[in-house]
């Protein structure tokens, strides 16, 4: 199996400040592991370049982006939401975390890679299209999307989101619109305080979200019980053109985030469990894209596990 990784240092000058769980030491403590692999070399790597701000505008409103653009010019500390720090940095290194997620698009699309992971920072599946919040700036798999859509000529995407949060952005972006089915498995309740078991979309988009809320404490058994037998059936029937992973790995029982009792290798059968949807339905393309993951080596082994799984066959 040939695997993009995409990773770049440039995601690392995204400064949060001291304290903040979504922090640069982030994505090192997990390059760190992935790089020690002995697969690591026969991976596909990837660089990011800027996202072009068109394909941005697909998704995010005009305002908010010249928004986004202007507080890290003028060196505000906070956006929109408390928990959304930024820094001079933050708006270039966000575009370029948006424009890595369309590069392994392009990889997989192209047929140079069988399926991705973006390891990207900061993550995406919080931002509304006029607001930040939960860590996030810009919906980045939510413009991927729309990417494969528009520059691909895909019909059907489907994002999978197994972060320990729900993704409001994302579903909200996406509730009126049948074209993209959301699916999220997430601790319920919990932050934002979305995806509960009745929301299903609005008009031409009812049906084409499916929320799986777990209760704190559950785990793998479950975890499986909704794969088998929620996702990956209605998942067939919508017979997607493209699978979409927002890939958090703070459902982990480690994590500080969350209290949802995942381990490591769950995350390899998850991985799996879609490597196997997309080979049915769409010659097995799949791009991940990182969202959350707070501890430190529950994060590193995490990544390590999905991408292992992402690269053998």
């Amino acid at each position: 199996m040939n695997t993009a990784l995409l990773y770049d240092p440039i995601f690392l000058n995204h400064d949060t400040g001291a304290g903040h769980p979504e922090r640069s030491q982030r994505l090192s403590a997990a390059h760190d592991l992935i790089s020690s692999q002995a697969w690591f070399n026969n991976l596909h790597h990837l660089k990011p370049e800027k996202a072009q701000l068109g394909w941005v505008r697909e998704i995010h409103d005009s305002a908010y982006i010249d928004r986004v653009a202007q507080a890290c010019e003028q060196g505000l500390r906070h956006l929109d939401t408390p928990d959304v720090t930024i820094c001079k940095a933050s708006c270039e290194v966000a575009l370029h975390a948006v424009g890595g997620v369309l590069a392994v698009a392009d990889e997989v699309m192209s047929g140079k890679a069988d399926n991705g992971f973006a390891m990207i920072r900061p993550p995406g599946h919080h931002a509304e299209a006029n607001l930040a919040m939960g860590f996030c700036l810009f919906n980045s798999i939510a413009i991927a999307a729309r990417y494969l859509q528009k520059k691909h000529g895909l019909e059907r995407i489907l994002i999978l989101d197994w972060d320990v949060h729900h993704g409001n952005g994302t579903q909200h972006i996406f509730e009126q619109d049948a074209s993209v089915f959301y699916i999220s498995l997430h601790q319920f309740p919990h932050y934002p305080g979305t995806g509960a078991l009745g929301e299903t979309g609005i008009g031409a988009g009812q049906g084409a979200t499916l929320n799986c809320p777990m209760s704190a404490g559950l785990g793998d058994e479950h975890y499986g019980q909704a794969f088998k037998e929620i996702i990956l059936p209605r998942a067939r029937m919508f017979a997607p053109d493209a699978v979409l992973i927002s890939a958090g790995f703070d459902a982990h029982f480690a994590d500080p985030l969350g209290a949802i009792n995942l381990d490591s290798q769950s995350y390899a059968w998850m991985t799996q469990m879609m490597m196997e949807l997309a080979d049915q339905c769409c010659d097995g393309r799949l791009v991940s894209v990182l969202e959350g993951g707070y501890d430190l080596s529950a994060l590193a082994e995490s990544v390590t596990q999905h991408v292992k799984a992402l690269s053998q066959s």
